[in-house]
């Protein structure tokens, strides 16, 4: 009986471990593609716009402040 609870749990801590890699990677994966939409559309709107960096600038700041947990948010990140 005790040798099945150890077995039970090892494999029910593979299962967690597991899936929490999953669900790291699927966060990991949506963010890649926000920031390269992100990236994307300020190139978009420069070109169509002429857009200069004081727009990526304050599109940083509003990002920033309504994100403030976010990483990559910067004026040369967005750029």
């Amino acid at each position: 009986m005790l040798l099945f609870l150890v077995v039970m749990l090892n494999t029910l801590k593979r299962r967690v471990r597991d899936a929490r890699i999953q669900a790291q990677r699927a966060v990991n994966t949506e963010l890649i593609e926000l920031y390269w939409n992100i990236g994307n559309e300020i190139l978009t709107q420069q070109d169509r716009q002429g857009w200069g960096t004081g727009v990526v600038k304050q599109l940083a700041a509003d990002l920033r402040a309504e994100f403030p947990e976010m990483e990559g948010l910067s004026p040369s990140n967005l750029q």
